[in-house]
């Protein structure tokens, strides 16, 4: 199978593994505990912290582990806003059209809550309107929450000058960067993000582990989601899970070696296989933006086809329709028909995500198959 879906998942580096492996034998102890097996662990708690900081331009004590972005995010929603019934009037959450469900699910929970909650359209590129940013975020506004890049559509969003506008009405912006991380540059401090979320298993680590990351967290106050000890600043108790945890800092680390010259390979690699496809097929349309785009993102739609047919088709292909979250529901994606595209065609697009492993000769052939397929397909349908 030549694996093509990355931004669902991506394999386990083997050095990241190699760096986990210690955590599940020798390296037992509870980063809690005062004796020295304790502290061995605790150490490498805290090298994953440096790690993960270090990728994303952080400081290591801004770094919360969790268990993925999911809980990262509805630790940033639903934390901030419930801490902030007590201290503050403002009741105003700004979210996009496309965010994923961990960001529009918990965004719902608030709106259930008493608090306002506002979408932000985009272009058809995907792309947040900035003016109707500027117009939305007004002194009521609490937090805005954008992800920094679309894990379907491959759209980078705005975040430096979001967050511009967000501070300026006083209001602090987090962004979901589970896609981005480790795919482009992520610069937390330059953007001016307040909080950010990241998934181990979107870079190359483990599943089940992540970090929402707090610039100033002792000025941040977030009301925890769950209740226990007092690990991670009392925002997230329970014992840490110390394997996780040092293969997410090994993967970040990884990152940030590989990043240079990987996002640029990827891009290559993206762009000849999309020039392929379109060349043959020229009723086919690459969806998102052609410039501000993940380099290892491809969004294509082939009219009038099924896209679970033509997945059906090509069983030597790991492609999927849209977000894993998604996978299995009838309903078309629900960004795709955000930007103006019919149910049809939304239903007839495939997403394409390529990964570290990925070479030349096997980007081609999975393009010459699913142009295969697609005429197939197109014949079977003129009869």
């Amino acid at each position: 199978m030549i694996y093509l879906d990355h931004h669902a998942t991506t394999p386990c580096d083997p050095l990241v593994l190699e760096a986990m492996l210690p955590y599940f034998t020798a390296q037992f102890g509870n980063p809690s505990s005062a004796h020295a097996a304790g502290t061995r662990t605790a150490d490498a708690v805290q090298l994953a912290r440096e790690q993960v900081a270090g990728l994303v331009g952080a400081q290591p004590g801004e770094v919360i582990f969790t268990s993925g972005a999911t809980e990262a995010n509805n630790l940033a929603l639903l934390g901030y806003a419930r801490a902030a019934r007590i201290t503050s009037s403002r009741r105003r959450i700004i979210i996009s059209a496309i965010e994923h469900k961990a960001v529009t699910n918990p965004a719902k929970q608030l709106a259930r809550e008493g608090f306002e909650i506002v979408v932000l359209p985009v272009d058809a590129q995907g792309t947040v309107d900035l003016a109707a940013a500027a117009e939305a975020i007004t002194p009521d506004t609490l937090l805005v929450s954008i992800h920094a890049a679309n894990g379907e559509i491959g759209t980078i969003q705005p975040i430096a000058k979001l967050a511009e506008l967000a501070h300026n009405a006083g209001a602090l912006l987090h962004t979901d960067a589970a896609q981005a991380v480790g795919k482009i540059p992520v610069d937390m401090l330059a953007w001016g993000a307040d909080m950010l979320s990241i998934s181990g298993h979107k870079l190359y680590g483990p599943q089940g582990i992540g970090a929402l990351i707090i610039r100033h967290p002792r000025r941040t106050q977030l009301e925890p989601l769950s209740y226990g000890g007092g690990q991670e600043r009392n925002w997230r108790p329970g014992t840490l899970n110390v394997p996780g945890i040092v293969g997410l800092g090994a993967a970040c680390a990884r990152c940030a070696e590989l990043l240079p010259s990987e996002a640029p390979r990827l891009a290559a690699l993206r762009d000849e296989f999309e020039g392929n496809i379109l060349a043959a097929l020229p009723d086919a349309r690459r969806n998102g933006n052609p410039q501000q785009r993940l380099p290892h993102n491809s969004s294509l739609t082939f009219p009038s086809l099924e896209a679970d047919a033509l997945l059906a088709r090509l069983p030597s292909l790991a492609l999927s329709t849209g977000s894993a979250c998604d996978a299995g529901t009838v309903e078309p994606s629900a960004t795709l028909i955000t930007l103006g595209l019919s149910r049809d065609d939304a239903r007839a697009t495939v997403r394409v995500g390529l990964g570290r492993l990925n070479e030349f000769d096997e980007v081609r052939n999975a393009s010459i198959h699913l142009i295969s397929q697609v005429n197939v397909l197109y014949k079977l349908l003129s009869h």
